[in-house]
């Protein structure tokens, strides 16, 4: 071939240029297309009070009864046959036929300047009364374990939608590139009954999915890098793989691929930074000794220290979940004269260090911490297959929380029930009501946090939910 008849090197056929010219306008794209699917946060809507949030869920629901909410007229009806009106057209989860009143088998005691009465297995709790708002007057839709705790945490009963801490991410964006934004912690040997939906991101890029780590072993299965396999060889076949999945974004837009790279991103930079920030070994004894904590242990008081370790390091939502704190009085394993104080011992120490400990650190007033159940417990005894043991059953109409810092009031018990503990009655806060308030001290206005999912805006309050100023110091 003479070079009269020789192709001209840069000639296209249009074929050619239309593949050339879309994988160019694909390279133009990705950038935005990375940052669509990693979710750029979406900024507060006014100035925040708290940068980050750490939940302590105590799985399973201990009774307000028993806790934060004493009923003298239950003690005086103890043992008695409950009013019809009470029961005739309620649902229970177990109670069958006439229950009995069931006043609490515990004394109560006055704490700090506020008064607030708390049960005397929380003596840390209480001697940190000053710090808290607690909450008498809650109450939800939702009276079985998994509906409570999915409603409780993502605004629904179904699986399927954001957590709280996704819904924080998504809004706030990471405070550490070298962390997970949110992170789950479980205790107590058993997974919540909501399971992993209760720190799922649900619609959400799955970015804003919590991060479960463990106490024992790697943090994070997986975590290290294999026998065989240095730093660097992991280095190149990430490269490789992202610039695989570059090219599958270019061709088809899906943000979910943006997140598979970012999220492989993160996964190499945690390799070095969750070993570190999970070492409690780094603490000072007395720390330890304070919360009671034993490193390379499970339990719940090394998950408190570990939440305090987190959000120093920039983590924005901490969630813990403790369970055993199902109290029928089927056994004295789930009963309210013996697992009840003994769930109380396990948490009280390691609480009542996190709350001193945040304070002490200046972190208090920008931290969150909030104790709950995902329900209450009836006011009469349960008796189950005739067990003579002591217990209630589910209870969805009234229970009590605690919140502290972040912009929660100091010092303050908020709202009331009635004098058996069966309805709240006074200052009500529904569920949404909570996650309104607690949004609204994270710099969002809980309606307009939202994010379009097959045609419709959605998000954590659904239709519904108030900020509840009163709570707000």
């Amino acid at each position: 071939m003479n070079a009269a008849s020789a192709p001209d090197p840069f000639a296209l056929s249009r074929r050619a240029f239309l593949t050339r010219s879309a994988l160019g306008l694909g390279g133009l794209a990705l950038d935005s297309l990375l940052l669509r699917g990693a979710e750029l946060p979406q900024g507060p809507h006014h100035t925040p009070r708290a940068r980050s949030v750490i939940w302590l869920h105590m799985a399973g629901s201990p009774s307000h009864l028993d806790t934060f909410d004493p009923k003298p007229k239950l003690i005086e009806l103890n043992g008695q046959p409950c009013p019809k009106s009470l029961y005739e057209k309620e649902r229970f989860a177990f109670i069958k036929g006439v229950p009995r009143m069931l006043g609490s088998p515990h004394r109560f005691v006055r704490h700090g300047e506020c008064g607030a009465e708390i049960v005397e297995h929380l003596p840390n709790i209480g001697r940190v009364a000053d710090k808290l708002t607690i909450v008498r007057s809650m109450y939800t839709s939702e009276f079985n374990h998994a509906p409570a705790q999915l409603f409780l945490h993502t605004g629904s009963s179904r699986p399927g939608r954001p957590a709280t801490g996704a819904w924080a991410s998504y809004g706030l964006g990471a405070a550490n590139q070298e962390l997970p934004t949110y992170v789950a912690l479980v205790s107590g040997g058993k997974v919540p009954d909501a399971g992993g939906s209760a720190w799922g991101a649900g619609f959400l890029p799955s970015v804003h999915q919590g991060i479960e780590l463990r106490s024992q072993g790697d943090p994070v299965l997986f975590l290290a890098d294999p026998d065989g396999v240095d730093r660097a060889t992991r280095r190149r076949s990430l490269d490789c793989l992202r610039d695989l999945n570059e090219h599958r974004l270019a061709d088809h837009g899906d943000p979910e691929t943006a997140t598979r790279i970012a999220q492989f991103e993160l996964a190499f930079r945690m390799q070095v930074s969750v070993p570190e920030v999970c070492e409690l070994r780094r603490e000072p004894q007395r720390v330890l000794e304070a919360y009671g904590a034993t490193p390379g242990t499970a339990s719940f008081a090394n998950h408190c220290l570990l939440a305090r370790r987190l959000v120093e390091s920039g983590v924005r939502f901490v969630q813990l979940f403790d369970w055993g704190w199902d109290g029928h009085g089927t056994s004295p394993s789930d009963d309210l004269v013996t697992q009840f104080p003994k769930k109380c011992r396990e948490t009280d120490r390691p609480i009542g260090a996190l709350l001193d400990d945040l304070d002490a650190r200046g972190l208090l007033d920008e931290t969150i911490v909030i104790w709950s159940g995902e329900f209450g417990r009836t006011p009469m005894n349960e008796e189950r297959d005739g067990s003579k043991l002591l217990g209630r059953d589910h209870h969805p109409h009234a229970f009590s929380i605690f919140a502290a810092g972040g912009g929660f009031r100091r010092g303050y018990v908020h709202g009331a029930t009635d004098e058996l503990g069966y309805h709240a009655v006074v200052d009500r806060v529904h569920v949404h009501d909570l996650q309104a308030t607690l949004l609204h001290l994270l710099g969002f206005d809980h309606e307009r946090l939202t994010y379009r999912f097959q045609g419709r805006d959605y998000r954590l309050t659904d239709v519904h939910g108030r900020v509840v100023n009163e709570l707000i110091g």
